[in-house]
C-alpha cells in the first residue's frame, strides 16, 4: 500500500492551471483570484481539502469580504477553520493590515478636504475595518488641509464616550481654523442616533465660541456607506 503523501495529494487535488503559485509566476499576481492570493500566503491546506477550496470557504463565510476577515483576530481564525495555524492566522492578517497600510499611503500627506466623501475615503482607512466604536477629529488649515489627524476616544461595540473638551483641545493647540469629527458604527448603519445628535451639538456650540469651525460630523461604516452632517444641512 502507498503512504499517503500530502504533497502528492494536493497537486492532485488542484489542476495546474489553477495553482495559485504557478499562476502568479506565469501571469502575474493580478490574474490571482482572491482566493489564489490568500492560498499563496497559506501554503497548503489540510487533508481532504486544497488550499484553494480552504481559501473559498473562508472567502464566502465572510459573504467575500477581505474586511471581514480583517475584524477576526488570530486565534478565531485558527479555532474556526482546520488547517490555519497560529502563523497561517497571522500571516494573513498580517497581509491584511499591509493592503490597509498601501491603500492609505496613496493618500497625500496632508490632503485636501473639499468633501464629504473625500472625509469619509481618508476617515475609512482608519475606522471601517474596526469591530467597535472610535472617535476621530481631523485638523485642518484655511485651505481645508489636514495638518493632523487624533483618535479621541475607543469603546464598546455600540458607543464610545467623548469629552467634547479633548475633541478641543488638539484643534486649540494647533491652532487649527476648522475640524472634521468621525465616529464609526460597527453595526454598517449610518443613521445618527440621538446621542450622535447631542453631541454633534455640543461640539458645534464649543467651535462657535472659541471661533473654529466644525466643518462636518461623519459617520463611517463599510462599503462606502457614511453619514454627512454637513450634507444633510445639519451643521
Amino acid at each position: 500500500m502507498n503512504e499517503f503523501n500530502p504533497t502528492r495529494a494536493l497537486k492532485e487535488a488542484i489542476t495546474p492551471d489553477s495553482r495559485p503559485r504557478e499562476l502568479a509566476k506565469r501571469e502575474g499576481c493580478g490574474a490571482c483570484s482572491t482566493a489564489q492570493l490568500l492560498a499563496i500566503l497559506i501554503g497548503s491546506g489540510s487533508r481532504g481539502e486544497n488550499v484553494v477550496d480552504l481559501c473559498n470557504r473562508i472567502l464566502n463565510d465572510h459573504e467575500n469580504k477581505l474586511y471581514k476577515v480583517a475584524r477576526h483576530n488570530y486565534r478565531e481564525l485558527m479555532n474556526r477553520y482546520k488547517g490555519i495555524g497560529e502563523v497561517k492566522a497571522l500571516e494573513i492578517l498580517a497581509a491584511l493590515e499591509l493592503a490597509r497600510r498601501c491603500q492609505l499611503e496613496e493618500f497625500d500627506e496632508s490632503p485636501q478636504i473639499s468633501s464629504s466623501l473625500m472625509a469619509y475615503n481618508y476617515l475609512s482607512q482608519f475606522m471601517s475595518h474596526l469591530r467597535h466604536e472610535e472617535m476621530w477629529v481631523l485638523l485642518l488649515d484655511r485651505g481645508k488641509h489636514i495638518i493632523h489627524r487624533e483618535r479621541i476616544s475607543s469603546g464598546g461595540t455600540a458607543m464610545t464616550a467623548v469629552d467634547v473638551k479633548m475633541v478641543i483641545k488638539p484643534a486649540i493647540e494647533l491652532l487649527a481654523d476648522g475640524i472634521i469629527i468621525a465616529h464609526n458604527h460597527p453595526s454598517d448603519t449610518a443613521r445618527p442616533s440621538i446621542q450622535d445628535d447631542q453631541l454633534t451639538e455640543k461640539i458645534k456650540q464649543a467651535c462657535k465660541t472659541l471661533d473654529i469651525l466644525l466643518l462636518d460630523h461623519i459617520i463611517v461604516c463599510r462599503g462606502g456607506h457614511y453619514y454627512s452632517y454637513s450634507d444633510k444641512g445639519r451643521l
